[in-house]
């Protein structure tokens, strides 16, 4: 049900400065199914994506939250407009997922190292990064996220800012945004039942060791800020 497009109708404004309006939808004509839209108009109907799947507690079936046009939300957002209903929500199935972190890295003498994390349920070695949270700004979020999965209080150098957009699996996007973060401590404490292992390496390994082509493209960049930017 994630990213279909369906016809959907509004019955009544809930929050018109949240644009969050009640609605239903109509499966072949088989019988409606109440949902929430994002709109701030009454009785219109629309055909729209369905851009979230939420469960709430005590409820038997989940709640579609769909909206009119190609404005992209993600879970704070909604969670923010549908505080407006008081819902006990256990969990959001969101279209649109978003993350931030960054590329880590502290001075050895003369030498430069990274710091790669390897995910507990992945694969691969990456670079910390988590979810936004309601309330939080992208450096906020990629701040937050470095200490509690490895312990580092960083320096964020914002102005260095690279984003990648995929999809591993079904119709969810990702979009993780990552900054350049320089932490002067390496002692590493990571955040156990998150992350499985780390690592200090040069960047040349680091490269090696990344197997995704968007952080070797965010590592190339990265390397070149650090010696046109900062050590310059």
């Amino acid at each position: 049900m994630l990213g279909r497009t369906l016809k959907a109708s509004t019955l009544g404004v809930i929050s018109s400065s949240d644009g969050l309006c009640s609605g239903y939808i109509d499966f072949n004509n088989c019988g409606y199914s109440s949902v929430y839209i994002f709109s701030e108009e009454e009785f219109m109907s629309y055909y729209c994506k369905v851009i979230a799947i939420v469960y709430v507690e005590g409820c038997n079936s989940a709640k579609l939250v769909l909206t009119p046009d190609d404005k992209i939300y993600y879970e704070p957002d909604i969670r923010k407009k549908l505080s407006k209903l008081n819902l006990n929500i256990k969990k959001i199935v969101c279209l649109y997922e978003k993350s931030c972190g960054a590329v880590v890295f502290r001075r050895l003498g003369e030498e430069l190292r990274v710091l790669l994390v390897k995910n507990r349920n992945g694969k691969y070695w990456s670079f910390p990064k988590g979810h936004i949270e309601e309330g939080e700004n992208e450096v906020e979020t990629a701040k937050r996220e470095i200490l509690e999965e490895t312990g580092l209080n960083v320096i964020i150098y914002a102005d260095f800012r690279e984003t990648g957009i995929y999809r591993p699996y079904g119709k969810i996007t990702k979009q993780v945004v990552f900054f350049l973060a320089e932490s002067t401590q390496s002692s590493v404490h990571i955040q156990l039942g998150e992350i499985d292992d780390f690592e200090w390496v040069t960047f040349n390994r680091a490269k090696e060791v990344c197997r995704y082509e968007n952080d070797i493209r965010v590592l190339d960049k990265a390397q070149n800020y650090i010696y046109n930017n900062i050590y310059k």
